[in-house]
Order: C-alpha cells, then sequence, then structure tokens
C-alpha cells in the first residue's frame, strides 16, 4: 500500500511502504496509526529535499536495515569510515552545501541513518586536510574571534594539531 507524505511547501508525495520504513521516524507512525489514506505531514521538509531523500530510499529500499544501537560495535567499524562511499551514493550527494545541509537535516529527523551518514563523510571529506579559514570560506562562515582570542584557542588545542 502507498504512504503519502506531504512537505512543508505542500507538495504531495506518493511512496512503496517499504521505502517509507527506511526513515525510523515514518515506520515508527505507520506503526502506530496502521494503514491510512491520510498524507503524513513532514513539515521540516521541502518538497525538493523529500523527493532528494524518496531517491535515495527508492535505490537503497533493499539493502538491510541498520541494527540497533546496542548492536553496533561490528557496524560501527564500517559507518565511521569516510572513504567508503559508493558511486551512486557519491553521485547523488554531489550537490551544493545548502542542499547537502538540507538533506543532513532531512535524514536526521526523518532518523535515516545511513543517509545522516553519507552527509556527514561528504562533509567531513569535504574538510578534510583545510585549514580554519578554508573552512570558513568553503561554507561562508564569518570569523568573529579577534586575534587574541584565536591564539589563546590555538594555545589551548595545540595537541590537536599534532595529531
Amino acid at each position: 500500500m502507498p504512504v503519502k507524505l506531504t512537505s512543508s511547501d505542500g507538495q504531495e508525495f506518493s511512496v512503496d511502504k517499504a521505502v517509507a520504513e527506511r526513515s525510523v521516524l515514518l515506520k515508527n507512525m505507520l506503526e502506530d496509526v496502521g494503514d491510512s489514506d491520510t498524507p503524513i505531514p513532514l513539515p521540516n521538509v521541502t518538497g525538493k529535499i523529500l523527493e532528494k531523500v524518496i531517491d535515495y530510499c527508492v535505490h537503497h529500499k533493499d539493502d538491510p536495515i541498520p541494527v540497533a544501537e546496542e548492536d553496533r560495535d561490528a557496524f560501527d567499524s564500517a559507518r565511521k569510515r569516510i572513504d567508503d562511499i559508493d558511486d551512486w551514493d557519491a553521485n547523488y550527494i554531489k550537490v551544493d552545501n545548502e542542499q547537502l545541509f538540507e538533506i543532513i537535516l532531512a535524514a536526521n529527523y526523518l532518523d535515516i541513518k545511513p543517509l545522516l551518514d553519507l552527509g556527514c563523510k561528504t562533509v567531513a571529506n569535504m574538510i578534510k586536510g583545510k585549514t580554519a579559514e578554508q573552512i570558513r570560506e568553503m561554507f561562508n562562515i564569518e570569523n568573529d574571534f579577534t586575534p587574541e582570542e584565536e591564539e589563546q584557542i590555538r594555545r589551548e588545542n595545540e595537541w590537536a594539531a599534532d595529531a
């Protein structure tokens, strides 16, 4: 049975239940309310981003569901690697920074751990080896530290630069 989803800007999407259940949030909602024709409102996700999230879930609908928190030890080592992004995912996540962060926020809200991991790995790869100034430029972050405050932070965190 298809599940209807409504984005924050009023766009409606109809997806297979198996696709919707890639989201822990939607899976729990569907278990609570049962089968219904009533669209599920997603007030934190725009139509443009929901469409991207649905594309991801459709592609990965047959993947194994990530293990529960208490069973993660074996899963964690693979999850923490930032260089193990497959080709489809790498092409999927090639978006501008604004869209990337919106996908991360949507994945977090919808509780889609593999998509959240993909977004975070992508950001980690983007900032890997960059200086603070390069990262600020990349993400348009204003430096609101005085030179004195910056120097103090550098001194306090010297140990991190050695790692």
